[in-house]
């Protein structure tokens, strides 16, 4: 252990020696940011645009450039979704549950402040398990196979209940809804094409960002009761807001669970931070006190949805960093870059280059830092977009939302589908229609089949194959009490 800390001080005395690691940090975190805040645009496709401007560079400026693309893009994603109803990134569409109602009631600077402080203690929380738990939460997570991904798919689903809203029934029918849309393409075993009605751009299923941005963005412009946003009567936004007292101190339980939730979920392969988020806000949701106000603009769910998915950012380097293994689509890109630069990950690399490996480790922390001192000095300018015209504001965020559904796959039946999930979101929310439970079943839809097909050909059809998995079988008891819980909650509450 005083091997481990020397190597850690020696890795971060070595970082702030080198201008070079903190301009390029400093650079990726602001590009991440701004990439973040487009919707369309993911912290995947940010990484992999720049990761050819890192070949001539060194090779520690190289990695704090694109983890700083990393962390700040999957924060970036949170701003248009509290200020506008439209999350930039995935992982931001559970934070506008109740970020974007506290905007409405005037604390758009209070709820950014949260989303900034909940980010840092969930990039910090997760930075030290990454680096102490690193080769323990490698084991544990490689121990998933098929079932045990379905059992965690359905456990999902099961929280789903939480954000149904006053409708239990129609909850449950957006989340089927999302099931059927996530069954569009070819069938993950067989091949066999479905539901495509003759389009050739569906065959790889219904593409989700099209889908996000059309259900939360484009509707979000199109729907007739859109109120502009107003900066809070009669008060300035301060250069560096930081949280109120009472809400560090009503979240502080909260960011500590939402933190070790969204690392574990990280360090899970094909995770990622979207899912941790929507994992985190529901676990909250189901724990919910009478007081709470969740979906109305509760400070708790923010401060969930925002440290589940930072963590989740420093839960995918574990089984990069220990097993050479990625732990979503964005570090699949980061191990290619490491690759380029030198640097193979897996189990040699703590080994023979330990002050390397624990210097990337530093670099993880300080960019969450940056992340951290970005979001409060640029609040104040961001903020000042409240002030624009709504309908200039529309027309930007209409024009961005259908570029970003565009620059996914340079495909125009993307921007008819954002359209069209767009006419039917303005729907969802005229019939109260919950739009949460429809977007994480299509998130969690394909996971869920393609695993329970996979266990079941390991198992030779029988689903007693199950029986003998004890953490498939816990994590499915697990669902069955949430299910169970909420029903409860609900008739007592009726």
């Amino acid at each position: 252990m005083d091997r481990l800390m020397m190597e850690i001080m020696t890795g971060s005395l070595d970082l702030m020696l080198v201008p070079a690691v903190w301009i390029c940090l400093l650079a990726g975190v602001v590009s991440g940011m701004l990439v973040g805040a487009v919707p369309g645009l993911s912290a995947t496709m940010g990484v992999a645009l720049l990761v050819p401007f890192t070949f001539e560079l060194d090779i520690m400026p190289a990695i704090a450039l694109l983890v700083g693309i990393y962390c700040g893009a999957i924060y970036g994603g949170t701003v248009p979704a509290i200020l506008f109803r439209t999350p930039g990134t995935p992982a931001s569409a559970a934070t506008l549950m109740d970020g974007y109602p506290m905007m409405q009631r005037g604390e758009a600077g209070r709820a950014l402040a949260l989303s900034a402080w909940s980010a840092l203690i969930g990039g910090v929380i997760g930075t030290l398990l990454l680096i102490f738990l690193t080769p323990q939460i490698s084991r544990f997570a490689l121990s998933f196979g098929p079932a045990e991904f379905f059992a965690l798919a359905v456990l999902g689903l099961s929280l789903i209940t939480a954000l149904s809203g006053e409708s239990l029934l129609k909850g449950a029918i957006a989340t089927l809804a999302g099931l059927l849309c996530a069954t569009v393409g070819m069938d993950p075993v067989s091949g066999y094409p479905r539901f495509l009605f003759g389009s050739v751009s569906l065959m790889e299923g219904m593409p989700f960002i099209p889908v996000l941005i059309g259900l939360f963005a484009i509707a979000e412009v199109f729907s007739p009761d859109r109120g502009a946003p107003q900066l809070p009567a009669g008060k300035k936004m301060k250069l560096f807001e930081l949280p109120h007292g009472r809400d560090m101190k009503r979240c502080g339980w909260m960011n500590l669970k939402a933190s070790l939730i969204g690392t574990f979920t990280g360090s899970t392969p094909g995770a990622g931070a979207d899912i941790a988020a929507f994992l985190c806000y529901s676990a909250a949701n189901q724990q919910s006190k009478p007081d709470d106000r969740y979906g109305d603009g509760e400070p708790k769910g923010i401060a969930a949805a925002e440290s589940g998915k930072t963590a989740a950012t420093s839960g995918a380097m574990i089984p990069l960093l220990s097993l050479g293994i990625p732990g979503d689509s964005v570090t699949a890109v980061l191990i290619g870059a490491f690759i380029l630069h030198g640097i193979q990950p897996g189990p040699l690399l703590f080994q023979d280059h330990g002050p390397l490996a624990y210097s990337i480790l530093a670099i993880m922390l300080f960019a969450h830092l940056a992340v951290f001192v970005t979001a409060l000095s640029t609040a104040r300018l961001v903020m000042g977009a409240l002030k624009i015209d709504r309908r200039f504001l529309n027309a930007g965020i209409l024009l961005l939302s259908l570029m970003g559904a565009y620059a996914l796959r340079a495909n125009p039946v993307d921007c008819w589908v954002a359209l069209g999930f767009g006419v039917l979101g303005v729907g969802m929310r005229k019939t109260g229609f919950p739009a949460a439970p429809f977007l994480l079943a299509l998130i969690l839809g394909g996971m869920a089949e393609t695993n329970l097909r996979r266990a079941l050909v390991l198992g030779e059809g029988s689903y007693a194959f199950f029986g003998g998995r004890p953490i498939a079988l816990t994590l499915l008891l697990l669902a069955a009490f949430f299910v169970a819980l909420t029903l409860w909650k609900r008739r007592k509450a009726a």
